[in-house]
């Protein structure tokens, strides 16, 4: 099943450059492991946000969930979860254009 999910990431002040920096590479890191195993589909970035759009797939809301929680900035995230099911115009498309554009 794919999920659209929102994400926002605010950090406190208080916490330092370093941690912050050390924070944002092992969040990268984790995402691109979620990336390699197929669980999280694609990510664009908020305009003028600290916050993320992403599709990702996960057979139950629990796998989900330990997915979104593993992230390390996760204590600083607020998140919102969509789940999403295919359109009909899609699968017509599908057949009528033999593919759909790229996104």
């Amino acid at each position: 099943m794919q999920f659209m999910v929102l994400i926002h990431v605010q950090t406190p002040a208080t916490l330092s450059i370093e941690e912050r920096q050390r924070l944002d590479e092992a969040e990268r890191d984790r995402a691109l492991e979620l990336i390699a195993a197929g669980r999280l589909l694609r990510l664009w970035r908020v305009v003028g946000q600290r916050a993320n759009y992403g599709v990702w797939q996960s057979e139950t809301l629990e796998q989900l969930h330990t997915d979104i929680s593993s992230l390390p900035l996760f204590p600083f995230m607020r998140v919102e979860v969509t789940p999403l099911v295919a359109h009909a115009l899609t699968e017509i498309a599908k057949e009528k254009f033999d593919k759909l554009p790229e996104i």
